[in-house]
């Protein structure tokens, strides 16, 4: 994934998009994650580039883009929550912070399942934005599980049936649940996803 391509899909979707304001955030997040990678090997810049491609999919509002780009930042490297805010603003801030907040919440298995939903809930009431952040986070996450050990493939994947992708149905983006779905089968119910794949 390149910023380029980000860019090519935005302007498709919306022809008047602040492409600068997008190459900016590009720019802020691939300075600040510089050096890191992830599990599977790739720059780490790659996973906030996947989460904003998504989110430009499902039509998300530009500030929303930004947040995606950035979403990371303060969870991972040495710049803040304050530095977005005067970078790019407040409104990207509180959106970038909201889901610094959310990836806080662990994953207890199916007793604290009615909690972790409450807290999810919470978020949403605050700007459900933010959890379009997530499930585009969470979608690119469940592609690259590949390169972790199983009983975390397992866990993560258990954990976005149980979790995420309920609550997409009922915010109605069919088109996040049923890939979050789709990836979850194929980790949790190995034999039955290669007989289905065959057919």
């Amino acid at each position: 994934m390149t910023i380029e391509r980000v860019i090519k899909k935005a302007q498709e979707i919306n022809p008047e998009i602040d492409t600068e304001i997008i190459m900016r955030a590009y720019e802020f997040a691939e300075k600040a994650h510089r050096g890191q990678t992830r599990k599977s090997g790739e720059p780490y810049i790659e996973h906030p580039l996947h989460t904003t491609f998504n989110l430009i999919q499902i039509r998300a509002d530009l500030s929303t883009i930004i947040a995606g780009i950035l979403h990371d930042v303060p969870e991972d490297t040495e710049y803040t929550i304050e530095d977005i805010k005067n970078n790019f603003g407040e409104d990207v801030a509180n959106l970038v912070e909201g889901i610094t907040k959310l990836g806080k919440i662990k994953y207890r298995g199916i007793e604290r399942y009615r909690e972790n939903l409450r807290k999810m809930f919470i978020a949403m009431v605050g700007d459900i934005r933010i959890m379009y952040i997530k499930f585009c986070d969470r979608l690119h996450n469940l592609r690259t599980l590949d390169a972790l050990p199983e009983n975390k493939q397992q866990r993560i994947a258990q954990e976005t049936l149980e979790i995420y992708a309920p609550i997409a149905g009922l915010l109605g983006i069919w088109r996040i649940k049923w890939q979050m779905e789709d990836i979850c089968f194929k980790y949790l119910h190995p034999k039955e996803y290669k007989q289905l794949e065959y057919k």
